[in-house]
């Protein structure tokens, strides 16, 4: 299949159930994030609509889904208790979001193009972990931390594992591990080839159809199992209107008197940038899941997602991103354009307002069982089986950036696995840049690498090291770029070989620059 086979509408039947996963995903992620950033739990809602449908129409990345990020929680919450007023902070995200669109103007998105291969598989598969981890305690009716939370230290004083021992101590609900563990057995027998469903089944999500199952057996419990029933602070909670009226009455302006206020303008900056870069993060690592093998315009998306901000400053929602969990459940649930992201959106938007008592009836133990086969298949075995096969290059890189998300948060492991994967890249171009080839007194060095600051150490030692009265040929043919200090190098060795009664014989680079460089400093010295 082609790119120009990919239209919305012959792909609907693709797009319209990951649709329905990624609604049943962000639900709760976009609640459970308002809560943890101190904010109205409507303004996640409003966030989820507006990532879905507005930046959905703008982006051109086919499989992305925008979002409130966990990864911003923090930041959102020290400026909503810094700054004087909520409003004021919309200000702050409408202003993020205008300086994202000159960020997008300004080709900033180039810098997503910087990135390891190994350390976006890293960030995948750490994901995948880290939604398996987070969920477990959703599974087990253990709620202590908000849904969606991606960082290991928790705000409850806690961490990702000694959530998961409190459930050893008793903490759990037994009405919710059933709802789980059988969606959970459902979902993988789901994607099991051997079962041959029947076609009736074929035309339902598998997740909606645990979701459903996860509401009547709760209502069951509720009838004839009491014990087994779950109490509503392991449900969804989406705030309900009474009426049309009041629930546009949810929605918020920003407080525009405060637009020259220095603390708006700081925060709005730091917003704008930790927003770019994990979206540049994600869209990277969805573009190597895309099966279609597509690549995303960063440019256009960093213009997206600033006008998705200033929309979300406007109308009351906080700052939202490109988030790695929905584009991932979105891959994984056989979306193939950004359809399908607009119709989450619009799915959020009219269930809010049709139905957010059905909603408020969803276990987040049924949820959690979705969001764990989501996790799987980003982080299954054989994906790390691979890259030990790829060699230590790109396996340390790759568990590195895994263990360092997992302990710490999203950005503070990419940074480390950044660090990490360029000191892998800066070995690889340091060593096997030269060939050294001896025989009787003669020898060849060809540099077959353009030569930067990191090979004057090795260029120095190699040139130094050939013996005095010796024969020498210097072959530059295959250097495309030297900077100044090699140059100088070069030049040294040569003019000090009539003092070492050596005979240098040079072969110049093809390069004419190459040349200039070597010659001006010949000539000056």
């Amino acid at each position: 299949m082609t790119h120009q086979d990919l239209h919305f509408t012959k792909n609907l039947k693709h797009d319209f159930p990951a649709a329905i996963v990624v609604f049943l995903v962000a639900l709760p992620l976009c609640l459970g994030i308002a809560l943890a950033s101190g904010a109205p739990l409507f303004s996640g809602i409003i966030s989820g609509v507006v990532g879905g449908i507005v930046i959905g129409l703008i982006s051109r990345s086919e499989l992305s889904v925008s979002g409130p990020a966990a990864g911003l929680a923090v930041i959102v919450l020290g400026a909503i208790q810094q700054l004087p007023s909520f409003e004021v902070f919309l200000l702050a995200v409408l202003l993020a979001g205008v300086l994202q669109i000159g960020m997008g103007f300004l080709r900033a998105g180039m810098l997503g193009d910087f990135i390891p291969s190994a350390v976006i598989k890293g960030m995948l598969a750490a994901i995948g972990l880290i939604l398996i981890l987070k969920q477990i305690p959703h599974a087990f009716g253990f709620d202590v931390d908000f849904e969606g939370d991606e960082a290991f230290q928790q705000k409850d004083g806690g961490n990702t594992f000694s959530t998961i021992l409190g459930i050893l101590k008793g903490n759990y609900s037994a009405g919710a591990v059933v709802i789980s563990l059988v969606s959970l057995i459902f979902l993988f027998a789901w994607d099991s080839p051997k079962w041959k469903k029947p076609d009736w089944m074929r035309l339902v999500p598998a997740p909606l159809l645990v979701v459903f199952f996860g509401i009547v057996s709760n209502q069951l419990f509720d009838l004839y199992l009491p014990y087994l029933a779950i109490s509503k602070e392991h449900m969804v909670n989406v705030p309900v209107a009474e009426s049309i009226g009041s629930f546009f009455t949810q929605f918020t302006l920003p407080d525009f008197s405060y637009i020259f206020h220095k603390d708006v303008w700081i925060i709005a900056g730091t917003l704008a940038a930790v927003a770019s870069i994990e979206t540049l993060l994600c869209i990277e690592a969805i573009d190597k899941l895309d099966p279609f093998k597509r690549t995303s315009p960063t440019n256009r998306e960093l213009i997206a997602q600033g006008v998705g901000n200033v929309a979300c400053g406007l109308i009351g929602g906080i700052p939202v991103t490109s988030v790695i969990v929905r584009s991932s459940a979105n891959v994984t649930s056989g979306g193939r354009t950004r359809m399908a992201t607009i119709l989450h959106g619009i799915l959020l938007l009219v269930s809010v307002i049709a139905i957010p008592g059905i909603l408020n009836m969803i276990p987040l133990s049924a949820l959690a069982a979705i969001l764990i086969s989501v996790g799987y298949k980003l982080t299954k075995p054989e994906i790390f089986i691979k890259k030990y096969k790829k060699g230590w290059a790109h396996l340390i890189p790759f568990v590195v950036t895994v263990l360092a998300i997992l302990f710490t948060d999203l950005l503070v492991g990419v940074l480390v696995g950044l660090v990490v994967g360029a000191f892998f890249i800066v070995k690889s171009n340091y060593h096997a840049s030269y060939l050294l080839i001896e025989e009787e007194g003669k020898f060849l060095v060809r540099i077959y690498k353009d030569l930067s600051f990191i090979h004057k150490y090795e260029l120095k030692k190699v040139l130094n090291n050939i013996p005095d009265n010796s024969e020498v040929l210097l072959d530059l043919t295959k250097i495309e770029f030297v900077d100044m200090d090699n140059a100088e190098i070069i030049t040294d060795f040569i003019q000090s070989a009539k003092y070492r009664n050596l005979t240098v014989t040079v072969k110049n680079s093809t390069n004419a620059k190459v040349n200039h460089a070597i010659n001006t400093i010949l000539s000056y010295e």
